[in-house]
């Protein structure tokens, strides 16, 4: 059985009453995945919402032409995948893991009956959409007002978190998705801060020596 003390610890989760907490907690269930396993396709008809347990998930759409842009990580704690509760169209992006993780599986149909008996826990819902859309609206800010570099900046100090070491959670073709350009332009870009001794790469290894010229570089 899951523990619920990790679907509290979400906005949509938080507020619900003990006896309909249960209910959500005796429907889960916890899966594991593998580098690699995709959790579901884009287009796929969803039934169910995940909340992270461990390790990374990207959010990803594709073009056409093979072309990949991560629109979304998915860290420790967080929640995706409940679109499809209120619309029931099709996954608007691919679920992929990163590296081997843990997500939490909710079934639509328990909450859905949740809801329909009490209304008011809806609130939860549009606070997490309301969320969703001032996430969005940043997103688009930083591709009209920053370019690839300052992207680049902003990508890494969130993947760093706040430590100043880390290990880049995916490969370099991940990252220029994540970032919306060409390997290559953010490949530059991440040689540019090497150069300027913002920060030490080696590998997939990084260390920030220089957090406030990197910072700056980010707005």
């Amino acid at each position: 059985m899951t523990d619920s003390t990790l679907l509290r610890s979400t906005l949509l989760f938080g507020d619900l009453d003990e006896d309909s907490m249960q209910e959500i907690v005796a429907a889960s269930k916890e899966r594991s995945l593998r580098r690699g396993d995709v959790l579901f396709s884009e287009h796929e008809e969803p039934d169910a919402l995940y909340v992270m347990i461990s390790g990374r998930v990207a959010i990803a759409n594709k073009s056409i032409d093979g072309r990949e842009s991560m629109v979304a990580l998915m860290e420790p704690g967080d929640l995706f995948g409940e679109m499809g509760l209120f619309d029931r169209i099709g996954r608007s992006a691919q679920a992929r893991a990163l590296e081997p993780s843990a997500v939490i599986m909710v079934p639509y149909g328990p909450l859905g009956e949740i809801y329909g008996r009490h209304p008011q826990e809806m609130w939860s819902v549009v606070k997490l959409l309301a969320r969703r859309l001032r996430s969005m609206d940043q997103a688009l800010a930083d591709s009209v007002f920053l370019d690839v570099t300052g992207r680049t900046a902003k990508r890494l100090l969130e993947l760093a978190g706040d430590s100043d070491e880390f290990v880049l959670p995916m490969t370099q073709e991940e990252l220029a998705g994540m970032v919306g350009a060409s390997r290559e332009r953010v490949n530059k870009a991440i040689a540019s801060f090497v150069k300027l001794g913002w920060m030490d790469q080696s590998d997939r290894r990084y260390v920030i020596t220089n957090r406030e010229q990197l910072s700056i570089r980010s707005r």
